[in-house]
C-alpha cells in the first residue's frame, strides 16, 4: 500500500513538473515505430514467403556441405553482417523466422536463441549504425571524432565475438542451467 501512495505520489510531482507528459509522449512515439517496424519486417516476411523464399532459403541451407553446425555458422555470418546497417528487430523478425525452422530441427532451441541474441549484441557496436556509437557520440566531448569512437568498439567486438565462438564450440554453457530446471 506504501508502494503505490509512493508511486501516485511521485507520478502527480512528474505531472505538475511537466516531465510525465514529454515521457509518455516519446514512450508512445517509440512504440509506434517499434510496432511499425514489426508490420513492416511481417509484411516482408510475408511476400518473401509468397514468392516462394523459404523454399529457395530452405534449399539453400540444406544444400550447404557439412552438417547443422555449417548451416548455423552461415546464418550467424549473415545475421552478423546484417547488423551493420539493421535494427536487431528486423533481423529477428525477418530472418529467424526464415532460418528458425530449417536449423532447430537439428539445434536445441536455447542454444540457437543464445548465439543469435551474442550475435545481435554485437550490432549494437558495429558501425556505421550502431545504436551505442550514436549514443557515446552524443555524450563525447566534440575533441572526440566518430573515428575514434568507431575504433575504440574493436575490442568490445573482438570480445563479443570470441564469447560467441566459445559458446558455439561448447553448448552447454548455454542449455545447461534450462536442461537441469526443466529437464
Amino acid at each position: 500500500m506504501l508502494l503505490v501512495l509512493g508511486l501516485a505520489v511521485a507520478v502527480i510531482a512528474l505531472w505538475r513538473a511537466g516531465v510525465m507528459a514529454a515521457a509518455l509522449y516519446e514512450t508512445v512515439k517509440v512504440s509506434a515505430m517499434i510496432f511499425g517496424i514489426i508490420l513492416a519486417a511481417s509484411m516482408l516476411s510475408l511476400v518473401f514467403r509468397g514468392f516462394e523464399g523459404d523454399a529457395w532459403v530452405h534449399e539453400m541451407l540444406t544444400g550447404l556441405p557439412g552438417d547443422h553446425r555449417t548451416m548455423l555458422l552461415i546464418t550467424l555470418a549473415i545475421i552478423f553482417v546484417m547488423g551493420f546497417v539493421l535494427e536487431f528487430v528486423e533481423i529477428v523478425f525477418i530472418v529467424v523466422p526464415l532460418v528458425g525452422p530449417i536449423i532447430l530441427q537439428d539445434v536445441d532451441p536455447v542454444w540457437f536463441a543464445v548465439l543469435i541474441a551474442l550475435n545481435l549484441q554485437t550490432s549494437f557496436l558495429t558501425p556505421p549504425f550502431g545504436f551505442a556509437l550514436f549514443y557515446y557520440r552524443s555524450v563525447a566531448p566534440p575533441d572526440i571524432t566518430t573515428g575514434t569512437i568507431y575504433r575504440s568498439v574493436i575490442p568490445f567486438v573482438a570480445i563479443q565475438i570470441v564469447t560467441l565462438a566459445i559458446v558455439f564450440l561448447w553448448p552447454d554453457l548455454a542449455t545447461w542451467l534450462p536442461d537441469m530446471l526443466f529437464g
